[in-house]
This record gives C-alpha cells, structure tokens and sequence, in this order.
C-alpha cells in the first residue's frame, strides 16, 4: 500500500515538473522505507522563516553545485510555482548578484561562501541574515541549501546522473554559473 502511495506521488512530482525520477523509483524499488525517510529528510525548511527569494537563491546555489541542468530545473520550476520572479530566478542561475536583488544576493553569497568553507566571508554574511530577518530565517537558509544538494547526490551516486540539459526560467535559457566558468 505503501509503495502505490508513494508511487503516485512520484507520478505526481513528473507530471507536475515534467522530471524524470528514475532514481527516486529505484529507491522505491529496493526501498519504500529508505525512501520515505529520505523524502521527509529533505522537506522544505519553514518557508515563512525567511523572505522566499533568499530561500530559492540558497536552495539553487545547493543544487547547481551537485548538478548540471535537470535537479537545477526542478528547482527553477519548483521556485517559479511558488511564485518567485523569473528576471530573480535567471539572475541566481547566472550568477548575477546585482539583477537578483539584495535578499537573494545575501543568501546566494552565503551559500557559496558555506560551501566554499570560506568562514571570512560567511560569518559575516551569518551575522547579516540573523540580523534581518533572525535565527529561524538562518536555520531555514542553511536546510535549504543542504536539502537541495540531497537529490542530485543521490541521483549521481545511484548512477542516473548522466546528462547535463539547459535550464528555462520563465522561457528563456540561462546558462548556469557553474557550467558558464
């Protein structure tokens, strides 16, 4: 019972984002039980904690460090449903602090100077985001960073991680930070 749940809910998630979840259905294949506790370990942080751009703007920077175009589209389509503006969108996939606007240029700097372990640069950036907005808003920041790399890790571990595509904000391509380097 279980596992026809959770396959509808995968069914659900394609049709939605038009996204392949190959990977998620192994796991459903070997593991419903694995996969439940993976899907409730990488639920949204608290979305009211902090302003939804820095959210979005954290949450890509994750994904665009563990992939190259589709878990980076999902997120874009996932942040566009919510209603976060595309020019904002577009800005964070490029790169662009200045177009993205000043909330989500904090949270895209943090991220990457968390990721880079650049303590120099993130600590002050920490003490900014508290400053703000506030401890929730932090904690909510730092989970969506780290919930957003979970899925394509798991993707490219589980070995389905193979292909690179463009990323479309609002129909236009964007060509990612990462792959423009």
């Amino acid at each position: 019972m279980i596992k026809a749940a959770l396959s509808r809910w995968l069914d659900g998630f394609e049709k939605t984002f038009n996204y392949d979840a190959s990977y998620m259905r192994h796991v459903l294949r070997v593991s419903p039980a694995s996969l439940v506790k993976f899907a409730l370990g990488t639920r949204a942080p608290d979305t009211k904690a902090a302003p939804a751009e820095a959210l979005v703007a954290a949450g890509l920077v994750g994904t665009m460090a563990e992939d190259c175009g589709p878990c980076v589209q999902v997120g874009v389509d996932i942040a566009t449903a919510q209603g976060v503006d595309p020019a904002v969108l577009r800005a964070i996939i490029a790169g662009d602090e200045a177009a993205m606007g000043e909330t989500a240029a904090l949270a895209y700097r943090f991220a990457r100077a968390g990721l880079a372990r650049d303590m120099d640069a993130a600590d002050p950036l920490r003490d900014e985001i508290v400053h703000r907005w506030g401890d929730k808003a932090l904690v909510a920041i730092s989970l969506a960073l780290v919930a957003a790399r979970m899925y394509p890790t798991l993707k490219y571990a589980l070995g389905y991680g193979k292909t690179c595509s463009r990323v479309v904000v609002g129909g236009e391509n964007v060509v990612p930070l990462a792959r423009a380097a």
